[in-house]
């Protein structure tokens, strides 16, 4: 698809609104014949901004035009934003004849425009901004406000002297065919955990020697992958018993770990987690249909996880969490009510509810191109029946966050019984936290704020594991040095 814009336009942002009607579309800058072509034009007056979209696809064209005032409480930029978001929002619309349920605004964290809304204007206000400026649907608006309230009052107890912990186990038992995580599921790669958890002993070391020398305060740590309970009952052992020996446990809000593969739950791995004081985990079914979890890939039936959930609840290990996924290849409205039903029959603490998005690097890309653009009706009415559900049901969202090229442009939502919230979840996507990295595919990311200005450093470790235990990163200077300065 072709862009040519008229104007100080923002390019990113035509792309993303373009992407909500054709996922997977790409932008080239010199596309010889591209199917589409979007022309978008922008012309200040005297009150406000004027833009104008022709939205070319296929031999179909449609316009759309939107005149927004100037506004004393925004900045011209936010204007112009608007006018073109709904200039080409209104073409793309008549053209594909969507209807986009997060209307023109885009990016990773919709709670965020609604935490700057609930600032300015009551939650009335607030929401019917959302409604009529930036077309949402109501549902969508409600949903928004109510993740930034919880959000908020997360945030609260925390400020830029705090900061967590990542550390990566990226090795699964088999690779869900939607999957984009860096994860590996070769007896070859299995043979390199004994090096790599050498390695990532040393880096955790490495984190929380820095973590003190900055007099940070830790408050949580999360394990995550790949799915950590890959390990072996031993080797879960040895990375938790090195973790303690540097880490008091007892003294910080929240310790996370994914189990993410029911069929990697053991009783003995269990006893291992509550031992060490973790305090929540996450066992992910994604679905409870037999036929769809090995279409995708997994290698578990529904009652591995039934049996897994049992074990864990057993155990006492702490707070669980379960991960569904909406818009699954092979699923269907009927069969995903069927799960989020019986999850909240089980009555988990925390519910995450993920809508199914295909990155580059998915394999099911390989065998269906199109996988984009499926499924796009029954995960919207399925996103709906869970938000419905889980909150008549005493879950609040108190998380979200949207991707590209997600089947009808949904969202993932974190649900959480009252008191129960995933304290990293939030702090991890906040602008007002340090998260320090340990492991292979992970990202430090360094917060510091400057007379009201919020600096953000992003540090990556090397992608594979083979990479990681061949480089030697030493970034301790660079970190102090952005405290320090």
């Amino acid at each position: 698809m072709k862009l040519i814009l008229d104007g100080k336009i923002n390019r990113t942002y035509v792309q993303s609104l373009c992407m909500m009607f054709f996922h997977g579309e790409k932008f080239p800058e010199n596309e010889e014949n591209p199917k589409g072509i979007v022309r978008v034009s922008l012309l200040e007056k005297e009150n406000g901004i004027e833009a104008k979209c022709k939205f070319s696809y296929c031999g179909s064209i449609a316009f759309g035009s939107a005149f927004v005032d100037f506004n004393n409480n925004e900045a011209k930029e936010r204007t112009s934003k608007s006018a073109v978001g709904r200039a080409v929002y209104f073409a793309g619309k008549e053209l594909t004849g969507k209807d986009i349920p997060w209307g023109i605004l885009t990016g990773i964290r919709p709670s965020k425009v609604g935490a700057e809304l609930l600032e300015r204007y009551s939650y009335e206000e607030a929401l019917k901004i959302l409604i009529e400026r930036y077309l949402l649907t109501k549902e969508k608006a409600t949903l928004t406000l109510d993740v930034a309230k919880n959000e908020t009052e997360i945030l609260k107890k925390y400020n830029e002297n705090t900061c967590s912990l990542y550390i990566s186990i990226p090795f699964c038992p088999t690779r869900c065919s939607y999957c984009s995580f860096i994860s590996y599921a070769t007896k070859k790669l299995f043979d390199l955990i004994p090096e790599y958890l050498k390695k990532l002993k040393k880096d955790i070391n490495e984190k929380i020697d820095l973590i003190n020398e900055l007099g940070l305060n830790l408050v949580s740590v999360y394990i995550g992958g790949g799915t950590p309970t890959t390990l072996n009952e031993e080797q879960l052992t040895d990375l938790l018993d090195a973790l303690s020996s540097v880490i008091d446990v007892s003294s910080i809000d929240e310790f996370t770990v994914e189990c993410g593969r029911p069929d990697t739950v053991t009783k003995g791995k269990l006893e291992i987690l509550k031992k060490y004081g973790v305090t929540r985990i996450s066992i992910n079914p994604q679905t409870l249909n037999d036929c769809v979890l090995e279409h995708i890939g997994r290698k578990h039936t529904v009652n591995d996880f039934f049996l897994a959930y049992d074990m864990a609840k057993c155990s006492q290990v702490g707070l669980i969490n379960t991960d569904l996924i909406a818009g699954l290849d092979g699923d269907n409205f009927d069969s995903f009510k069927n799960t989020v039903d019986k999850i909240i029959e089980l009555e988990p603490e925390n519910v995450t509810v993920h809508s199914f998005s295909v990155k580059k690097s998915a394999r099911i890309l390989e065998d269906d191109a199109d996988i984009y653009n499926k499924n796009g009706d029954y995960a919207t009415k399925s996103v709906d029946y869970a938000y419905k559900s889980l909150t008549e049901n005493g879950y609040l969202p108190y998380y979200m966050y949207r991707q590209k090229n997600t089947v009808s442009d949904l969202e993932n939502v974190g649900y959480a019984r009252k008191d129960t919230f995933g304290i990293y979840n939030v702090l991890m996507m906040s602008d007002s936290h340090t998260v320090f990295s340990a492991g292979a595919g992970a990202t430090t990311k360094l917060i510091k704020k400057t007379n009201g200005k919020i600096n953000i450093n992003r540090i990556f470790s090397p992608k594979y594991p083979y990479e990681y235990l061949e480089e030697n990163q030493d970034n301790a200077k660079r970190i102090i040095e952005f405290f320090n300065r």
